[in-house]
């Protein structure tokens, strides 16, 4: 069977002889909401991922600088984590939460960052049994990481490309105008980003729009620029990989990842900032 690499659906999950699950599930007004919704019932087989915990790393860097709310743990541990879970080479693994893939899309970007090709987003709702009863426990592998399958850039490079990359924002409209900013700690954006707001990949039934649907959405941001000149960002660097995964989806490339985002952004006032 073909692996898939962006999105699976239900029916196909149930299909899978065995898939690594991994429920990502996360809420940042109330961080182990997530904990409590899988621990009521969650999908057979699925390990539990922590977005603090299991999906981001420590805030400060080396040289004692923010790094952003939720910015990308040490990869040789993400690997190690992975491996505890059973990951091993060709293994389709499926993530997925209750958010519309905000917080699965993360997961998929960070098993492609280990260079692991077979990883997808379950597309919609799951339709099928529930369980309250833990995974059987993993039996842990000797899976090596491989090349990078995406890419990312830190502050310093994209402050010195402003104006030679398209910056997409995720996050919601208001946030990107500067008109409100519950999170960190200044308002506006990036000069020259602009706004696709991660919701919108999504249709009214909570699953991904068509490829084709999503292909001609992008299409018109990214103009006249090249797929590894487009720079993805949000708050913290998470939703940002919602719009990666739609517009791998999409057929469009894989894009940048800037995992600090307006939230390290923001943080250096040296930083230009625009609004409106």
């Amino acid at each position: 069977m073909k692996p898939y690499t962006t999105l699976v659906s239900p029916a196909q999950l149930r299909e899978l002889a065995d898939p690594l699950i991994l429920e990502c599930s996360f809420d940042l007004a109330d961080t182990s909401a997530g904990e409590r919704a899988y621990a009521a019932g969650h999908i057979p087989g699925a390990f539990y991922l922590h977005l603090d915990r299991d999906l981001a790393g420590s805030k400060t860097g080396p040289d004692g600088a923010f790094r952003g709310r939720h910015p990308l743990p040490e990869r040789d541990a993400f690997a190690a984590l992975m491996r505890r879970l059973g990951l091993r080479t060709g293994r389709q693994v499926v993530t997925y939460d209750r958010q519309g893939g905000m917080y699965a899309a993360r997961a998929w970007w960070m098993l492609r960052w280990l260079g692991h090709a077979e990883a997808a987003v379950l597309d919609g709702a799951w339709d099928g049994e529930w369980t309250t009863e833990a995974p059987p426990a993993a039996t842990p592998t000797d899976w090596q990481p491989g090349a990078p399958l995406v890419g990312q850039i830190d502050a310093a490079t994209l402050l010195a490309r402003l104006g030679r990359v398209r910056l997409i924002d995720a996050r919601a409209p208001e946030r990107f105008r500067g008109e409100v900013e519950p999170l960190d700690k200044a308002a506006g954006h990036i000069p020259g980003a602009s706004n696709r707001l991660f919701k919108d990949n999504l249709g009214p039934d909570g699953r991904f729009k068509p490829a084709a649907q999503l292909r001609a959405e992008f299409e018109p941001l990214l103009a006249p620029f090249a797929a590894d000149a487009v720079v993805h960002q949000c708050g913290s660097g998470v939703t940002a990989c919602h719009n990666l995964l739609a517009m791998a989806h999409a057929g469009l490339g894989s894009g940048l990842l800037y995992p600090g985002s307006w939230s390290e952004w923001s943080a250096d006032p040296a930083r230009p900032i625009a609004t409106a």
